[in-house]
């Protein structure tokens, strides 16, 4: 398994950006979820008084117990009515200290005087957006740098929620998934795309791809194939989100947040607007919707499949015809580095980039944006 050292990323292990953790029905205030990512342990849970989203670390300061790990024998859990959440806080299960929110710890049960300062867990940032949790991940614990993932599409009513496809974990590190978004070469062999216009543009923390071709994997219900657009976007290191037109519009998110230093989890869901004007009210295209995004994913199960296989590419033997892998690669370290060292990666890469053999990316009149 390949870390972050052996790509020579930088001096950090885990990227800083918005990362997924969960989807928001997994999340409820009768029990905590036992989570890991980034090589550490949490506990996620929804307070019962305000409905606030709360990560925290998952070990007591006190002796190191799991705060959200199952436990149904412990009297805090069972004097609870089966959770150890107590308003919007959360109660150790082995020797009912409560922590708040803020992670401070608020009550020792047991214990006369002060509470020690040092008795508290980290509190993580976090947001309910899109059915999704995010936590922003920053190794050097600084405040968001960009906004958090949202659409302004997914609070209109002609538009089909997704419901977010949960892939597991891969046993890739993330630099394997990022790659993609420069694999200009990978479309035709894997996807059955006949590519007719192609660009990759690096700005600041967005890495973009745009192209248009027939794809003979991802089609409508009906089987038709006419051609399809995509502006693919990675805001950040691990949120993907593409806006396709040419079929349904859509617009397709991948998520990908580290769990160890060499592999993730995924998510992939599809959001796609109803012809006819009222998604809930229109039971046909709420099942196209579903259909469509079965075949998104059948799309990217295609790139997962050789995900799941393949062997660290460290170093590439690239071409001018397979696309700015370079250009990506460099792109990506600057989440991987001080804040203060980002801007010289991103000056590195900044600009646009079309592989030899392929015309530039230019708009065709059905490709105007969709609104908002």
């Amino acid at each position: 398994m390949a870390t972050s050292k052996d790509y020579r990323l930088g001096d950090f292990t885990f990227p800083r950006g918005w990362f997924m953790i969960a989807t928001s029905e997994e999340v409820n205030s009768h029990k905590p979820l036992a989570l890991r990512f980034f090589g550490r342990d949490f506990a996620l849970y929804r307070g019962q008084e305000t409905g606030r989203i709360v990560l925290l670390d998952a070990h007591c300061p006190h002796m190191k117990t799991h705060l959200a790990a199952r436990n149904d024998t412990s009297y805090v859990v069972q004097d609870g009515h089966g959770t150890n959440i107590e308003g919007d806080n959360i109660r150790c299960p082995y020797h009912a200290w409560r922590f708040g929110p803020d992670g401070q710890c608020n009550e020792i049960p047991y214990h006369e005087g002060p509470i020690p300062k040092t008795a508290c867990i980290k509190s993580w940032p976090v947001v309910e957006s899109l059915g999704a949790i995010w936590v922003w991940h920053d190794p050097e614990g600084g405040e968001p740098e960009w906004e958090h993932p949202s659409l302004a599409e997914w609070d209109r009513p002609d538009w089909v929620k997704w419901r977010f496809d949960d892939l597991g974990t891969l046993g890739q590190h993330p630099q394997e998934v990022i790659d993609n978004i420069c694999d200009y070469s990978h479309l035709g062999p894997i996807h059955g795309s006949t590519v007719k216009r192609y660009e990759n543009e690096f700005r600041g923390h967005l890495a973009i791809q745009r192209q248009a071709g027939p794809h003979r994997t991802l089609v409508r219900p009906d089987g038709g194939s006419p051609e399809l657009d995509t502006i693919t976007t990675y805001h950040g290191p691990g949120v993907l989100i593409s806006y396709l037109t040419g079929y349904f519009d859509t617009v397709l998110m991948i998520n990908h947040t580290p769990v160890e230093d060499g592999s993730i989890r995924v998510w992939h869901a599809l959001l796609v607007k109803s012809p006819g004007g009222n998604a809930e009210a229109n039971t046909q295209d709420v099942i196209a919707a579903r259909q469509f995004q079965e075949a998104s994913l059948n799309s990217f199960k295609q790139d997962f499949e050789v995900w799941t296989h393949k062997a660290p590419c460290i170093h590439g033997l690239f071409t001018p015809s397979d696309g700015p892998f370079m250009k990506g690669r460099t792109w990506y370290k600057q989440f991987y580095n001080p804040r203060e060292q980002a801007e010289q990666y991103t000056r590195q890469c900044a600009g646009t980039y079309v592989p030899n053999g392929v015309a530039p990316y230019t708009p065709e009149p059905h490709d105007a944006p969709i609104p908002g």
